[in-house]
């Protein structure tokens, strides 16, 4: 099954993520199939969340699940399921 995940990466204290696409055996930081945008939960910057919206409607379309996380993160920025 493939799935629209968070993967971590960042220093310890400081944690940013991709939305990337992945096959759900995959570990959470191990590869994925496409990457769709990143997400900066402490919003550290104006442009903390940026998600290519087009390929991401493709993914769900494709039969792609979103986790709970992803799937909030994709709605703020208008991603129709």
């Amino acid at each position: 099954m493939v799935k629209i995940r968070l993967s971590r990466f960042g220093s310890t204290h400081n944690p940013h993520y991709r939305v990337v696409v992945a096959d759900a055996r995959r570990p959470r930081d191990g590869g994925y199939i496409e990457n769709l945008g990143h997400y900066d939960p402490r919003k550290t910057s104006d442009n903390h969340v940026k998600i290519n919206v087009e390929r991401a409607e493709h993914w769900i379309a494709q039969g792609a699940q979103p986790t709970q996380t992803a799937k909030r993160v994709l709605k703020s920025q208008g991603v129709k399921f």
